[in-house]
Order: structure tokens, then C-alpha cells, then sequence
């Protein structure tokens, strides 16, 4: 058994908002990834593809996710699947952020869907290339 305390819990910081890590191979030796995702209000962050399935928990604030060209607004409360394979989108509203806990396979891997323009965040690499981000290692 791992405990992980909130003050060593791993954050990586964002153009949109912060990622901390609360549990991934490389912290509790978990091989599920579990992270909290804070996204600053008015933002979108990049359109991109994971090789696995994400479930994201919503626990506060809002935002509209584009999967795989569907709009789905989700407020607190409310759970999105995210199947594998299918580009996706987050934008949260101008006047409130969104607060969400996601889980995933540990080492999820995420690349760029095809014809999406680079990534300003550089999570999502160019061409072909898939990796996995630091919330996940």
C-alpha cells in the first residue's frame, strides 16, 4: 500500500490550467493514472487523441467538450467516458473554470488527430508521434 500526501502530489502547469498528478506508475506505483485537472476560465485546450480510454468526473464549474465532433456540456457532477481513438476538446466558459477528476491506463499515450494544427501546449506532439504526458507517467 502507497499513500501519497497532497503536498507531494506532481503538478504540471499549463497554458489552460493545471494538472496534479494523485496517483501513476511513477507515483504510487499505481497502474492507473488518477489527476485532477483545473482549467482557468475562458480557455481551450488543444484538440488531441488518447490511445486509451479517459473517464473525466466533473466536480466543479463547467465546460463544453468536443468528442469526436460532439458537443457535450457537463457541469458539476456529471461524467464523461471518453472512448479511445476519438479526438477531443475541452473549452470552459468565459466567466467560470472546470474543475475534473480524470483516470486512465497508466502510460496513456496521446497524439495528435489527423489534419489538427500543432499544440501550443506541446502536449500533443506533431506528426505520427505519441507520448505520454507528465500527469500520466
Amino acid at each position: 500500500m502507497t499513500l501519497i500526501r497532497h503536498a507531494d502530489c506532481r503538478r504540471t502547469e499549463t497554458p489552460n490550467g493545471v494538472m496534479t498528478t494523485l496517483a501513476s506508475p511513477t507515483q504510487g506505483d499505481a497502474g492507473t493514472a488518477v489527476w485532477r485537472v483545473d482549467m482557468l476560465p475562458g480557455r481551450t485546450g488543444p484538440l488531441h487523441t488518447f490511445d486509451t480510454e479517459q473517464v473525466w468526473s466533473c466536480l466543479d464549474g463547467g465546460a463544453t467538450i468536443d468528442l469526436g465532433g460532439r458537443g457535450l456540456t457537463v457541469g458539476p457532477g456529471d461524467t464523461v467516458v471518453m472512448p479511445a481513438g476519438v479526438p477531443r476538446q475541452v473549452t470552459t466558459g468565459a466567466e467560470g473554470g472546470f474543475v475534473a477528476v480524470v483516470t486512465a491506463p497508466g502510460g496513456s499515450r496521446v497524439y495528435n488527430p489527423e489534419g489538427a494544427a500543432d499544440d501550443p501546449c506541446d502536449i500533443a506532439p506533431k506528426g505520427d508521434e505519441r507520448l505520454v504526458p507528465p500527469w500520466i507517467r
